[in-house]
């Protein structure tokens, strides 16, 4: 059996939920529907899939009326397993960056907060290398170019006919810092003009002016989903990435955002900055 993705994970993760909401255990739920008590759990572990008729014979059972919702969880097991461009990468990089892609894929809008680095959807070829080369520990320049192409892949989300809102808010710092030397690193600032000029993309600087703020001391990535419901947040930590999905995490990464948001300058100061650095270099 194939490794269950994040997203096939949060399906089940979901149906968890709702029949625990309802105060059943996966035996009397099986017992309800008639079916086997391990098709719940494999149901709930993301190795299976549900028809339509089935999920909507698990929102009766549970008393879950979210019409919304349910048809959003509909929509994500009706998808075809395995099927994104990031398969390719099955087995070259960490199944974690596969699940990112698949998430952004599938995201209605995406946010990004990030005080060192520019972030991924936002970098040139060059700037993701430079960032790869300080992996500890060292990379073979093979895995190096997988992971810089499979970035630059990832980024394809921004320019397709209808992509997703996207907001990055990036703290001075990474503007500032010289990743591969000046070349490099005036490309990449180059690169973000760019990028802030095209539509649906908002790119946003907290000054080292705004002194303290919310969420200082990790990059955040939240993706909107079909319903809030069915938001994710990433965070990407020095021992790996992880994903959050619970209702308060949830609330709390969109409060902090929104805070980051608010210290933050505007696209068009933004803009100014970067084009100051730039030409500093």
């Amino acid at each position: 059996m194939s490794a269950v993705t994040a997203r096939q994970f949060r399906f089940g993760s979901e149906l968890r939920k709702l029949r625990e909401k309802a105060g059943l255990n996966a035996t009397e739920a099986a017992r309800r529907l008639g079916i086997r008590q391990t098709q719940i759990s494999n149901l709930e572990a993301g190795r299976i899939g549900a028809s339509p008729e089935r999920v909507h014979a698990l929102a009766g059972l549970y008393q879950c009326k979210n019409q919304p919702y349910i048809e959003a969880l509909i929509g994500m097991t009706g998808e075809r397993r395995g099927g994104g461009w990031w398969e390719g990468y099955r087995d070259l990089l960490p199944a974690s960056w596969l699940d990112l892609a698949e998430l952004e894929h599938h995201a209605r809008e995406l946010r990004d907060a990030f005080i060192v680095h520019i972030p991924g959807l936002l970098q040139t070829a060059e700037h993701a290398r430079e960032i790869f080369r300080q992996a500890v520990p060292a990379l073979p320049p093979p895995d190096i170019e997988h992971r810089v192409s499979f970035r630059v892949k990832r980024q394809a989300i921004l320019f397709q006919d209808s992509p997703p809102p996207y907001q990055a808010i990036i703290h001075e710092a990474a503007l500032r810092i010289t990743v591969g030397g000046p070349t490099i690193a005036g490309a990449q600032l180059k690169h973000l003009l760019a990028m802030s000029e095209r539509d649906g993309v908002s790119i946003r600087a907290v000054p080292f002016s705004a002194g303290a703020f919310p969420g200082s001391g990790q990059s955040i990535f939240y993706a909107r989903g079909p319903v809030p419901a069915l938001d994710s947040v990433q965070l990407d930590q020095s021992h790996g990435v992880v994903f959050l999905d619970a209702e308060a995490q949830l609330a709390k990464y969109r409060t902090l955002l929104d805070r980051l948001e608010a210290v933050s300058m505007s696209p068009e100061r933004t803009r100014d900055l970067i084009a100051t650095v730039a030409r500093n270099l």
